[in-house]
């Protein structure tokens, strides 16, 4: 695997690891001096299908994990021992990367290096702190209608990092607002259908 080799390219060969189960310290190792962006790209991937618990936890919480890294300006990342040795089925992965190679494909085919805004130093820290808020919404976030959202969001932000193209990192950043706004509609939905029973609740007592 090159230093040029596409995104797309990168991922078919992790997904493609004769083993049945990656841990976390088999992904970076395989991802090398791109690991920051890739990781982006591989712990938004899974968010963006239909995935068991708890599989989007760990994913934010990794994703929380690299983002706060990036925003320390650290060259390379960081994982700690127990979080090295956490596995994902292969299976998962490759279900995963079958479904996303054919959209990464096309878009690498459009994307190429421009608005490369995010490059110097203060620009990544500022992604870095982007892609925090983005992980902490996802930890909490809804099943399908807040996590697929959160989900193609980070990837596209991950892409354009590793493309350099701040076009589909704005892109990513976009979806990502959209689904905050999701989340945090959800989250009134739910605390207004509660205040509602406990309200119900109450007057029954006092009836």
């Amino acid at each position: 695997m090159t230093q040029f080799a596409r995104t797309s390219e990168v991922l078919t060969v992790l997904a493609a690891q004769e083993t049945e189960r990656l841990t976390v310290g088999d992904i970076v190792a395989v991802l090398r001096d791109r690991a920051f962006a890739l990781l982006v790209v591989l712990l938004g991937l899974p968010n963006c299908l239909p995935m068991p618990p708890p599989i989007p936890l760990i994913c934010g919480l990794l994703l929380a994990l690299v983002a706060a890294q990036i925003a320390a300006g650290m060259s390379a990342p960081w994982l700690p021992r127990a979080l090295l040795g956490r596995s994902i089925a292969r299976s998962d992965l490759q279900r995963a990367v079958s479904r996303a190679v054919p959209l990464l494909r096309r878009l690498e085919r459009w994307s190429r290096p421009r608005l490369r805004v995010f490059e110097n130093d203060i620009g990544m820290r500022t992604m870095g702190l982007l892609l925090l808020a983005l992980s902490l919404v996802l930890i909490v976030a809804a099943p399908l209608v807040g996590q697929i959202p959160l989900g193609l969001a980070v990837t596209l932000v991950g892409l354009g990092l590793v493309e350099r193209d701040g076009i589909v990192v704005a892109a990513g950043l976009g979806i990502g607002v959209l689904g905050v706004l999701l989340n945090l509609g959800f989250v009134y939905a739910v605390f207004t259908a509660v205040m509602g029973l406990l309200h119900l609740g109450a007057a029954a007592a006092g009836a």
